[in-house]
């Protein structure tokens, strides 16, 4: 996933690696796709190694020497072979630790375990309300297609859904 937002990016222009990372942070990418930053220069490095991209600049900032990447055609291949690759993969799956840990729910008090899904559930609220937010924000900027849309209402609906879920299984958790 990282090579494929890092290919993405440099398909638009040239940049260095804070700038990749500061662009993944402000369109809150990092948040839905599992991205670490610290893995972002791990990428590029191995990406440069693999000739994915290339070292087009290298500017100075004070001590700092900052390396301009830019895609490769061997990098514009991998990026067109990735999107079709992630087109046939099922969008969300469910397989669920989360699930498989209800088996046993039982086994921990009650006293524990509702605090925990209480826990889980406000986690989840937030989230929602994260995800709306954004989806604001880029709607505001105008940079919400259709595809952004779909995507924004389909992660919303599966919030909601998760939402909805946590608060049965604490209900049912308390009846126990």
């Amino acid at each position: 996933m990282t090579n494929l937002i890092i290919l993405a990016l440099l398909r638009e222009r040239p940049m260095h690696g804070y700038e990749i990372q500061q662009m993944i942070q402000t369109s809150r990418v990092d948040t839905w796709a599992n991205l670490l930053s610290g893995s972002i220069y791990y990428a590029l490095n191995k990406m440069e190694q693999e000739g994915l991209i290339r070292t087009e600049a290298e500017e100075r900032t004070g001590a700092r020497l900052r390396k301009i990447y830019a895609i490769t055609e061997t990098g514009e291949a991998m990026f067109q072979r990735m999107v079709r690759e992630s087109l046939t993969i099922t969008p969300h799956s469910v397989k669920s630790d989360f699930s498989l840990a209800l088996s046993w729910v039982t086994t921990v008090p009650k006293e524990e375990s509702i605090p925990l899904l209480r826990q889980n559930l406000q986690q989840l609220e937030e989230t929602l309300e994260m995800w709306r937010v954004g989806r604001e924000v880029k709607g505001a900027y105008g940079v919400l297609n259709g595809f952004t849309e779909a995507a924004f209402d389909n992660a919303m609906a599966l919030l909601e859904l998760d939402i909805d879920y946590l608060k049965r299984i604490i209900a049912l958790v308390e009846e126990s």
